[in-house]
This record gives C-alpha cells, structure tokens and sequence, in this order.
C-alpha cells in the first residue's frame, strides 16, 4: 500500500508530500486493518457488529480476529479519565546512563512502584523513557530522588518535565496506580478488570466480582457516564513491520510560534483510515528539561525521521533548540498504546496567550 501525503507544513508554507510504505499495511488485509481499528475505537463491539461492518462472515471475522490477537499479542484495556481519577501528577522523566545498565534489574525495580506507567528504552543509547504518574507530588518527588540514587552506580542523570496538556492519545494506566486511588471500592473493582480485558462480558465480571449481574450494570454504566472511562480500546506488544517511535523537543520561542504550530498540527492530525503505521500515537506539552514529548508507530526508522522529525524541524525549526528522535527499543513496563481514532477530532488544543491577554 503507498498513500501520498499532502499538507501545507513547512515555515513558508510550502506544500509538503510524504510517499510512505508500510510492510505492516502490506501483510494485513484491509478489513483487517479496519477491525484494529474499529476495536481500537470500541473494544467491546460485538464479533456479530464486526461481521457486518466488515461485510465479512461472522465466522471468517471470528477466525480473523483470533489470528490477528495472537500475532500482534492484542490486549483490551482502558482509556481513562486522568482527570476524573483524581488529583494525578504526570511526569515524562529521561534517563540517561554513562554505561550500559543491567535493564533486568531496572526492571524489576520500576515494577515495584505504582508510578512508572511505561517505560521504555531507545535504539542505539543507554537512555531510558518512562512515562510517570504519581497520586500527589510528594509522592513522585520521593520517587524520582529514590531511582536516581538506586541507579547512581550507572551514572545517571535524570531530566524531568511535567505534563502539562495532552494533545493527542493515551497511555495505558497499571492497575497499580487504579489500586492507589480514592475512588468507591467496587467501582476500583469494576476499573481493574475492565483495564486487563476491556471485552469482558458483564456476566463474567459479575462472577468475577461476586455481585449482581444489575449491580455490575448499573456500575458499568456509570463509569461511562461520569467519564470514568474515555474509551474502550486495545494495545499491541508485537509489532511486526512496525517501528515504534519517540521524540523530544525544547524550544526557544520565536515570532509567529502559533502560524507555525497551527501549520505542524496540519500534519499531526492527518488521518488515513486504513493504516495502523505512519501514524502518530501521542503528543504531549511540558515544562521543565523538555517541552514536547510525543511518540509514534512508523513502517520504517528513515520513514519516522521524515514523517516526525523532518516534518517539525520544517515546520517549527525556528523554535526548536533540541529535537531528539530515536525509534523505542523495547518496552520495560506497561504496554504502546495503539491509537487509532478520529485524529482531528482527538486532538486538542490551548489557546497559550488567553490568559495573559486578560490582564
């Protein structure tokens, strides 16, 4: 599959065009894609639904969907509401390590706490990403001190930046930190079960629970309605024919820095409806060491460097004072998300001068 990408993205406003090639597109079936898609978007929809959105047998659509589960080892899980968790504190911390640190023992010492949601390391650097959310800044402060001294013997230096504003996407939160919350015990319960395998039946979560099939009805429902719950959906760890990407920016800001922006998000938010790669999965505003952290799926290292890193130092090089891409090697804790929703619609924005201009 190749698909021209046209958007007005550069500085001078250019006309850009990407022409990509995606060996995961390639190895999928349409209809496949759009089944990721569609679970991506509503992991509880029927195998009955899917069948007919696909216009597939309700066999062939159950035997493709087994398949495709086990090659790219889906998991169905949650989109939640940080905001209406609780008062959480996100962090996006960088480690970096003067020699090559036993990453086994890094491991089992970021699954010992409920704050590393994900953590992951880069291609070709002794660098580690995680993704953080404590339950108070005390809490992520005492945290982020202990790591550093615990890995003090491979010569860290730890650089942290607070998420201030998601744009785009998600990061799957660990049952870990759903435990930590003060929310209603059995609507924790629910949360925990629904986050390992968001397609259980109500029946199943019921037993599980040891509650009434209404009880736990009438719980599900209100998870959704007081927006416990963004979205049911799936995450990936297999992929194949993917490359799984990560960049850092910090900026000087310039003149026209929100022209420029406006034309960047042009490209973010382009959305083919057919394709899991080439596609950006999350995008996040920061203070502190960085200033934007996002992350991608690419078919290729050189197709990410064009598509992300290319693109934004066209679009936003005046600004740029550091930009940092590097494809994810391996994943220590939690699980990529798989973004896959309407892009335009998902991302959003903040207006960064409103305020000051009231004054």
């Amino acid at each position: 599959m190749r698909a021209n990408l046209r958007y007005f993205g550069d500085a001078v406003g250019d006309p850009l065009e990407y022409d990509f090639h995606s060996e995961f597109n390639d190895e999928y079936s349409v209809p496949t894609r759009r089944m990721l898609r569609i679970l991506s978007e509503d992991s509880r929809t029927s195998i009955t639904k899917l069948a007919s959105d696909l216009g597939l047998s309700r066999q062939t659509a159950k035997n493709r969907l087994s398949s495709v589960e086990k090659a790219l080892d889906v998991r169905y899980t949650l989109e939640l509401n940080e905001k209406v968790l609780g008062n959480l504190v996100p962090h996006v911390v960088v480690m970096e390590f003067a020699k090559e640190p036993d990453y086994s023992y890094i491991t089992k010492l970021l699954s010992k706490s409920y704050i590393p949601q994900l953590a992951f390391t880069v291609k070709g650097k002794n660098r580690m990403i995680i993704y953080a959310i404590a339950t108070s800044l005390t809490q992520y402060a005492y945290w982020n001190s202990t790591m550093s001294i615990f890995l003090s013997k491979y010569g860290v230096n730890s650089y942290s930046s607070e998420v201030v504003h998601k744009q785009l996407g998600f990061v799957p939160l660990r049952n870990e930190l759903i435990e930590r919350l003060g929310i209603d015990s059995n609507t924790k319960a629910l949360i925990k079960l629904l986050n390992e395998n968001s397609r259980e039946s109500i029946q199943k979560l019921s037993k599980a629970l040891g509650r009434h099939f209404n009880t736990v009805t009438y719980t599900f429902e209100k998870l959704v309605k007081d927006g416990y719950i963004k979205r049911f959906t799936l995450t990936v760890a297999a992929q194949k024919g993917m490359t799984p990407s990560c960049f850092l920016i910090k900026y000087m800001v310039k003149e026209h820095r929100e022209k420029d922006s406006s034309r960047a998000r042009k490209g973010v938010t382009y959305d083919d409806p057919d394709s899991i790669a080439n596609r950006y999965i999350f995008n996040s505003s920061m203070v502190g060491s960085w200033d934007l952290f996002g992350m991608g799926v690419f078919d290729s290292y050189d197709a990410g460097h064009e598509h992300c890193e290319m693109f934004y130092k066209r679009t936003m090089g005046r600004h740029i004072v550091r930009m940092d891409f590097n494809a994810i090697d391996r994943v220590l804790v939690g699980r990529l998300p798989l973004r896959s929703i309407d892009v335009k619609a998902g991302y959003e924005t903040l207006d960064w001068t409103e305020d000051i201009e009231r004054l």
